[in-house]
Order: C-alpha cells, then structure tokens, then sequence
C-alpha cells in the first residue's frame, strides 16, 4: 500500500508542476536528484513520458540552455491520478450495529455470492435493496475466523438470501441452506403459482433448515 500512495505522491506532484510549467513539460533538470529517480521509474511504469529531441530543442530555446530531459504524465499517468483521487474515504469503523441491524458473517466464498449479486444489480429485476451495496464496500475481513464481517437490517439481509438463492439455481444449495440456519431467511416458490418469495424460518426451524438440491430451495 505504501508504494502505491507513493505513486499517486509522484503523478501528483509532477502534475502540479505541470501547471506551472507554460510548455505544460517538466524540465527534469530544475528537480532534486531523488524525485528525478522517482519520475523516471514512473517512466519505466508507463506513467510519465519523455520528451522526444525535437521537443527538447522547442524548449530549449526560451530557456536560454540546453535542455536535456523534460517529462509530463503520460495519458495513463493522468487517469491513474484522476483514478485514485477519485476513490471513496473509507467509512468510519464501527464497533456494533445499530438498532435495526444484526452482525453477519459470511465466508469468503459466500462473500463473493454477494459481490457478484451487488455488481449486477443494473442488470437484475430484483436489485439489492438499499445500502447493501455500501456494507459490502465497508465490510472488514477477520483472518483468524476467516470470516466478512457486515451489519445488516432486515431487508439487507433478504438480499443476502436472494444472492445465495440466485446462486443455488446452477450451483451449490450450500450458502442458501448455512444463511437460513444461521439468519432464518430463505426464498421458495409456490409450487403452483410459481411465485418466489422470502420465507422468515422460526427460530427452531432455522436451526435445522431443510437440504437437498437447488430445485428444493427454488421450488
């Protein structure tokens, strides 16, 4: 993490300069010998760009002396800047959840059920509901239980259901059956109808909750 944030430091500080610059080229000469050393392994990354002989003899002239290296970001260094900038500030941590929310804690497996779920939800007819998104983006990963830990209200947590009920349609029934013995929430079909919908287990029968196929927790 260190040495990308020093990136970002680089692309930045020379994007600064930039600006200064009226040729909008960083004449590599004017800087101090150890950002030198960082612009041009940023050139070796595809960062920043050089400019060619014809560009250095352009800016020579004005400045009176023979320029020998000028530099400026590159299109990715530009976008890369634009990029990291642009990142969320992290959510302040919490230490437990507020009234209408409970703790869940999902394998990394199950976690990635829900991610999926959650990048699709442009594309679904039955998005997640609201927020759901955000507590997967705060979530935090404890190792030693190797365990996602999030807390959710009552309608984030049928989103979780409907991941893993989504999920079990071509995969394993293994997340939708864990999650509706360990938080009581499933999604079934009216075998007639046809109609899904949640299903709140009571709290014995969330304990045992039924197995089999993924036609058993769809239908």
């Amino acid at each position: 993490m260190g040495e990308r944030k020093a990136w970002v430091e680089v692309l930045r500080k020379l994007w600064d300069l930039e600006a200064e610059a009226r040729s909008g080229w960083v004449v590599l000469d004017d800087l101090l010998p150890q950002f030198q050393q960082a612009v041009d392994a940023a050139v070796g990354q595809g960062l920043v760009e050089s400019a060619d002989r014809e560009t250095l003899a352009e800016l020579s002239a004005p400045e009176d002396r023979p320029v020998s290296r000028a530099v400026r970001l590159s299109a990715a260094g530009f976008d890369a800047l634009i990029y990291a900038d642009a990142e969320p500030a992290p959510a302040p941590r919490r230490d437990g959840p507020a009234d209408d929310e409970k703790l869940v804690e999902l394998r990394p497996a199950e976690m990635d059920a829900v991610r999926r779920y959650v990048r699709l939800s442009a594309r679904l007819r039955v998005p997640p509901a609201d927020g759901l998104a955000e507590r997967v983006r705060t979530s935090s990963f404890d190792r030693a239980g190797n365990r996602w830990s999030l807390f959710l209200n009552a309608e984030q947590i049928e989103s979780v259901a409907y991941a893993f009920y989504l999920r079990s349609v071509g995969g394993p029934v293994t997340e939708a059956n864990r999650f509706a013995r360990l938080y009581g929430v499933i999604f079934r079909a009216n075998r007639e109808t046809g109609a899904l919908r949640s299903k709140r287990l009571p709290r014995s029968a969330a304990q045992h909750p039924p197995t089999g196929n993924a036609a058993d927790v769809g239908g």
